[in-house]
């Protein structure tokens, strides 16, 4: 079952330096294990992504402390601060077993809802969105987030799949899809069409 708390640590990463970097992260997650908790590396930049699944807020104070020595770590070799989101679980229109999907790559996909509008667009998406991804072979997981703590606030869908990260992609490039995009740029999201973003990493241990 999909967890109820996601935290999202995202960092940019020196140039040729990405493999060291998730070498060495890698290495103090072993010695400080925390279940679920994955490691991911972007397939479009030196960009890694940790994804720790938490079912408690509880657990936040303790992570504090591992955060000050992941710093110490691998900071040296980032060109970015540390970003960090808390998500907080909403839906499953496709579930795992698992706090976080695993498969071979997951996408992000965000766009911030005019609040005045959440939820009309909860009832649309569940008819759009959801119906697509449900239908869709290639996406093996859909989990919709929304966030808590973030700089950047809104709607996040955790998406997971196994195949080519073209042949996945076909899914949200078909004509219906492009339809559904359109008409949440006019009506739902902050900003338009150009407020939705979309990212695909790949698990570091794949």
């Amino acid at each position: 079952m999909s967890a109820t708390l996601l935290i999202l640590t995202e960092v940019g990463v020196a140039p040729g330096r990405v493999d060291e970097v998730l070498d060495r992260w890698g290495e103090l997650n072993e010695k400080e294990p925390l279940a679920g908790r994955t490691l991911l590396r972007s397939t479009n930049g030196d960009t890694v992504l940790e994804i720790t699944p938490v079912q408690d807020y509880a657990e936040l104070d303790a992570m504090s402390a591992g955060w000050r020595r992941l710093w110490d770590t691998v900071s040296m070799d980032l060109v970015t601060d540390f970003r960090r989101q808390l998500l907080e679980f909403v839906e499953a229109p496709k579930d795992t077993v698992d706090p976080l999907p695993r498969t071979r790559h997951i996408q992000l996909r965000y766009i911030e809802v005019k609040p005045t509008e959440y939820a009309a667009y909860r009832e649309w998406r569940e008819k759009t969105i959801f119906d697509v991804v449900r239908r869709a072979e290639q996406v093996t997981t859909f989990l919709a987030y929304h966030t808590l703590l973030s700089t950047q606030p809104g709607v996040m869908f955790v998406t997971g799949f196994d195949c080519d990260p073209v042949e996945y992609q076909k899914v949200f490039a078909s004509p219906e899809y492009q339809d559904i995009v359109q008409q949440a740029g006019d009506r739902f999201i902050v900003g338009g069409e150009s407020g939705l973003y979309t990212r695909v990493y790949q698990r570091a241990d794949a």
